[in-house]
């Protein structure tokens, strides 16, 4: 058994195929994890500049009275 898996190996690692080998793809998704842990989530991708909007005054009876005026 041990001799196939050799051979296997051998075989993907020549034709650049991923192994499908049950304790392979463990390790391999172990491997992934850990990884996963050591990085580190940043909000950096959410933030952003805020445009700034015209400022909007209120309405008022007296405002208005006096801009209808004008």
């Amino acid at each position: 058994m041990q001799f196939m898996q050799r051979l296997y190996h051998k075989w993907c690692k020549v034709n650049n195929f991923e192994t499908k080998l049950p304790k392979d793809v463990e390790a391999c998704k172990e491997a992934h994890e850990a990884a996963q842990r050591e990085i580190q989530a940043t909000l950096d991708p959410h933030l952003g500049e805020v445009e700034s909007r015209e400022k909007v005054i209120k309405y008022s009876d007296k405002l208005f009275c006096d801009v209808a005026t004008e």
